[in-house]
């Protein structure tokens, strides 16, 4: 259960030993970091620590601009992609609090495209067309938050839902502005499922339909929503779908590699702007949209090991946050963990493969950001760069956590 002892503090630096962690082990983490950012696998990170609702390390390594050698400073911007999701899922269990819905009620209840899915049956590569049968039930609202669906990702989904979703013009939230959510989701409604509802985890776009279910039930865009329900009350200055024009300079740099390994920067892509953050745009995905700073998300972490409530402000009652992090898809796995409502839960497997609790609730972003929150040891980790694609940034998470652990001495 999450604690409940730390409601009225807002996160405050406090030395290390003050929590029980060793200053002299944390240093560990300044080595890591630094050879990854020598060996070129990143330009920069910045790394964030929390025990106790004490922000124990908050350091900012290497270049935002390697060419004009700027320093990557702890409260730069990243584009977080994924971690949208959480914020999203939140911000529908603050509408299922208010009655608006049941997590088992059909999502066509409330977006009636979706009604009567269909199974994806036979797939024409040479031309993307394809045959379907109906799906033996429809999609609730608690698949969609635990990606049981069916829905399938754009870009990086099956081939055959790649495929089908270019050829229908569905993106996969990160980079097109110009795209107007509702259209967006009412066109997804219609295209087959790669399974039946509740067969197992796929990761697609689920968030987005649920970004757009807000929007429907609440009257207003999952921009505004976020905005007014959860950035605004728990004082999230820094996160936004489009950032202001005081702030689009923090955005931190996106690199790539070269075909020699050298840390260069990363050219817009055919299939999104790279700056899409520094637009004025009106797509608001649930899936990917966001950036934000590690002290940002940081914030909305605590909030949930608060079992719902930062700095005075009650967001969500702590038996919905209970609800959110335990584990909902059964007997399911994705990957070696379960699933809960929005968040990854770190199984016995995966506590025994590294030194993390199990229930453990994390996620990440495509541009290597990455995150935990552990209710046991009230321990939150945030690591941040930009880089993509980034073949090592599975290798920087296991090792971040790995090396937080390791710091801690009660």
């Amino acid at each position: 259960m999450p604690t409940q002892s730390l409601h009225a503090q807002v996160l405050v630096e406090a030395k290390p030993e003050s929590v029980g962690i060793s200053s002299e082990r944390l240093k560990r983490v300044d080595n890591v970091l630094q050879e990854y950012i020598d060996k070129q696998e990143v330009a920069g990170a910045v790394a964030l620590l929390v025990k106790n609702g004490k922000i124990v390390y908050h350091k900012g390594f290497g270049q935002d601009d390697v060419n004009a050698k700027t320093p990557l400073k702890q409260d730069a911007i990243f584009r977080i992609a994924s971690q949208t999701k959480a914020i999203t899922s939140t911000a529908v269990m603050i509408l299922f609090e208010e009655g608006k819905f049941l997590l088992d009620d059909p999502i066509s209840k409330y977006i009636p495209s979706f009604q009567n899915p269909k199974i994806l049956s036979k797939f024409n590569r040479a031309d993307s067309t394809y045959t379907t049968k109906p799906a033996k039930r429809e999609i609730t609202i608690r698949d969609l938050l635990t990606h049981t669906s069916g829905i399938s990702y754009a870009l990086i989904g099956s081939k055959e839902a790649t495929a089908i979703y270019a050829k229908n013009d569905i993106p996969s939230g990160i980079g097109t502005p110009d795209y107007v959510l509702a259209d967006v989701i009412k066109r997804l409604g219609k295209m087959p499922l790669v399974h039946e509802p509740g067969e197992r985890f796929t990761y697609g776009l689920n968030s987005d339909v649920l970004g757009y279910l807000v929007e429907v039930v609440s009257g207003k865009s999952l921009s505004d929503f976020f905005k007014e329900r959860i950035f605004e009350p728990l004082g999230m200055k820094d996160t936004y779908f489009y950032l202001p024009e005081n702030k689009k300079n923090r955005l931190a740099r996106l690199y790539t590699q070269d075909d020699n390994g050298k840390m260069i920067f990363a050219e817009n892509r055919p299939d999104f702007n790279n700056d899409f953050p520094k637009e004025n745009g009106k797509f608001y995905p649930g899936g990917a949209g966001l950036s934000s700073t590690a002290y940002d998300y940081a914030i909305f972490l605590q909030m949930l090991l608060n079992g719902g409530e930062y700095d005075g402000k009650r967001i969500l009652s702590p038996a919905v946050v209970s609800l959110m992090i335990r584990n909902q898809i059964g007997d399911l796995n994705q990957g070696k963990n379960k699933f809960g409502l929005g968040f990854s839960i770190a199984s016995a497997k995966e506590a025994a493969r590294i030194p993390i609790p199990e229930n453990t609730f994390e996620w990440g972003g495509i541009f290597g950001t990455t995150y935990w929150a552990d209710p046991k040891n009230k321990i939150i980790g945030l690591l941040m760069t930009q880089k993509f694609p980034n073949s090592s940034w599975g290798e920087m998470q296991d090792k971040f956590k790995v090396l937080v652990y390791q710091s801690v001495m009660e």
